[in-house]
């Protein structure tokens, strides 16, 4: 996968894998190219060069079905701040259940998933930072996607919400098979809820598998060592 903008090669020809059902990783300094994978991924941006697919379905020619069984978390999102939190998770189970039988569904496990107790009906605007990631967490779990596409989802929270979210993101994958794609610069964040990685760095792949077998093959203890032996050596 190319991908350019103008002269610029953000992603000069990556190439993943990413298994169903498992964690996997996305890791790189700023300016990597992990944001522009994410949002080629989730159908926000067109390759250059190069093709997509997502269970199966092309992010290009095919991307309507591939927003039917994704959802995307960017870095930065916002919030409505004139509603409430449970009439935030209430249109969007209304989007895509109408009134069938999911949409109750669908709004009492997003209400789970943000965890904000009789919060949940304040306005948005009245929201910290991290009970606005956890109401945009429960938007993007609430429909059970088959690939959940997470940026950064712990940037900038403190340790008790970011605990939260890891054991949040551990549980929904097994509970509900669902397939996460992940960043983070919290690289011990990295080693406790994935299986594999990929390391990119100026729009390639450094380096790419199961965090065990990178550990081993380059004879370093965690994933931070890992890190900086492939960034700092290439």
């Amino acid at each position: 996968m190319v991908k350019r903008y103008g002269y610029f090669e953000a992603l000069k020809g990556i190439n993943l894998n990413i298994d169903e059902k498992e964690i996997f990783a996305l890791v790189g300094p700023n300016g990597a190219g992990k944001t522009t994978t994410f949002k080629i991924i989730s159908t926000l941006l067109l390759p250059t060069m190069g093709q997509v697919k997502v269970f199966g379905y092309d992010t290009v020619n095919e991307s309507d079905k591939v927003r039917k069984i994704i959802s995307y978390l960017p870095e930065e999102v916002g919030v409505y701040k004139n509603i409430t939190g449970y009439e935030y998770l209430d249109l969007i189970a209304s989007i895509y259940f109408g009134n069938s039988s999911e949409y109750s569904k669908a709004l009492e496990l997003g209400i789970e998933v943000a965890n904000l107790g009789s919060r949940i009906y304040d306005k948005m605007k009245n929201y910290s930072k991290g009970m606005k990631k956890r109401i945009q967490l429960a938007r993007v779990l609430m429909t059970k996607p088959k690939l959940a596409i997470l940026d950064e989802p712990t940037t900038g929270l403190d340790f008790e919400y970011s605990y939260e979210i890891r054991k949040i993101i551990l549980e929904y994958n097994k509970k509900f098979n669902i397939t996460f794609l992940v960043s983070s610069h919290n690289l011990q964040e990295v080693e406790t809820i994935s299986s594999k990685i990929a390391i990119i760095k100026g729009g390639l792949i450094m380096e790419y598998g199961s965090i065990d077998d990178l550990l081993e093959k380059y004879q370093v203890k965690n994933i931070e060592e890992l890190y900086i032996k492939i960034i700092k050596g290439s």
